[in-house]
């Protein structure tokens, strides 16, 4: 494993000390001044500026109590309600075209009606958030479900499993795969809906950061607020796909009627 890794460790950071230096040439070249095209030192600098006075944490510690809980919230929802959906064609139809036609309006046209009706503190900003995962983890779990195999079906009822142990032993390890991808997406995605949320009425969190460095025209902050983003991004990226790896193992028939027995 360390011979996989050492390689790659070693490619990202050539390919970052490649960008830092292409970024630096250009500024240079075409001596652009910092509120247009700041330096990487600058961005450094300020960014170094907001970790010593402490808050850089403050903001960034906001906006991720946000996301985890409108991810909480909007997987929640979207896994009860697409494990109804899988299981009762009535209910597919009934709310089907509801939930479609909901996805043609942004959620950056929600967010301010959101604000209005809940206020301008954490819960409109967390609403955003499960706004923004819902949908793609609702049809992630009713497409898993239902690739549950027929057969499998028929051996839960021969084995005469309970509807718990059907649902534990059968439809849970069939729906896991796919809903992860899901998650995966509902966890990048969950990091813009906490930031348009803050973009709409916010005094705090990385989203108010940015805005305040755009309209104090501190372009090295609104650098340092994008960066830390795309950090928490890619930090809930990999903590679904570690789980992902944890989680997905091998569910034979064998494990099943051990189970049910």
């Amino acid at each position: 494993m360390r011979e996989r890794q050492i390689p790659r460790i070693l490619w990202i950071s050539v390919s970052l000390l490649a960008f830092l230096g292409l970024w630096e040439g250009v500024v240079r070249l075409l001596g652009y001044p910092p509120f247009i095209l700041p330096a990487p030192g600058d961005v450094f600098r300020r960014l170094w500026v907001l970790l010593a006075d402490g808050s850089l944490w403050r903001h960034t510690g906001v906006t991720l109590g946000e996301i985890l809980a409108g991810l909480s919230l909007g997987t929640g929802v979207a896994v009860a309600l697409g494990y109804t959906l899988a299981h009762s064609p009535v209910a597919e139809r009934l709310l089907s075209p509801y939930l479609v036609a909901s996805q043609s309006v942004p959620v950056v046209a929600v967010a301010p009606l959101l604000v209005i009706w809940f206020g301008t503190g954490l819960l409109s900003k967390i609403l955003v958030c499960a706004l923004t995962v819902f949908f793609p983890i609702l049809v992630n779990t009713v497409a898993g479900v239902r690739s549950v195999e027929p057969e499998l079906r028929d051996l839960m009822r021969t084995l005469e499993a309970s509807r718990w142990q059907t649902f534990r032993l059968l439809e849970v390890p069939a729906a896991l795969p796919v809903l992860l991808s899901g998650l995966k997406i509902g966890a990048t995605l969950s990091v813009i809906g906490a930031i348009v949320g803050e973009f709409v009425a916010s005094n705090r969190g990385l989203g108010y950061l940015i805005k305040q460095g755009q309209q104090l025209y501190d372009t090295p902050l609104v650098f340092v607020g994008i960066g830390m983003l795309v950090l928490l991004a890619q930090s809930l990226y990999g903590t679904v796909a570690l789980a992902e790896r944890f989680l997905l193992r091998g569910h034979s028939i064998h494990h099943i009627q051990e189970g049910v027995q």
